[in-house]
């Protein structure tokens, strides 16, 4: 008799270890669902962020060589004057003197251009060819003044007169999920 009474107890404890285990599993295999979507979403933002830096270095580029052509040019492009400067007599903070991507020196009283949502300086970066990015990356380009040293190395030696101008890029990779902007300060001689 003692026999059958303790296979039955061995039943019962076999159920009961085995419901927790299955517990137990069904627990890891849960988490690891969550863990392999977290790396999915993690992955897909790194993509979004890469074209749209590839959008926003294209465009940088792009606004380096209308820095280069603004610098060479003789006589100056439409709307600046002989030292490369936008005509703005008339501007004030809330307005932005550019044409053609080619804006004013900045004012130092008044907030920066790339974070102003009413600016409607930038310019479609043309001509390149990112299938992926659902928007064309844009620039603009800012006069900084023409009186820095042409030899950085030596900055107090030589002529004092080259052109300095910041090219701001922005790109979007589709759908806001990762918007990048670039800034680089172009020297010109």
């Amino acid at each position: 008799m003692k026999t059958a009474m303790t296979q039955r107890v061995q039943r019962g404890a076999a159920l009961i270890v085995s419901l927790i285990l299955l517990i137990v599993l069904t627990l890891l295999g849960l988490s690891s669902i969550r863990t392999v979507a977290q790396e999915e979403r993690m992955t897909a933002n790194t993509f979004d962020r890469s074209l749209g830096f590839q959008g926003a270095e294209a465009a940088l580029r792009v606004g380096e060589a209308v820095a280069q052509l603004q610098a060479d040019a003789a006589p100056a492009n439409p709307g600046f004057d002989s030292a490369g400067l936008y005509s703005d007599s008339d501007s004030s903070c809330g307005v932005s003197p550019c044409q053609g991507g080619l804006c004013s020196q900045p004012d130092k009283d008044c907030g920066v251009r790339w974070l102003d949502s009413a600016f409607a300086g930038w310019v479609n970066a043309g001509g390149l060819s990112l299938g992926a990015l659902a928007e064309t990356p844009q620039y603009f380009v800012e006069y900084l003044g023409g009186n820095f040293p042409c030899n950085i190395d030596d900055p107090t030696s030589g002529a004092q007169n080259c052109k300095r101008y910041r090219v701001t890029a922005r790109s979007n990779s589709g759908g806001d999920r990762a918007n990048v902007i670039l800034q680089s300060i172009y020297a010109a001689e």
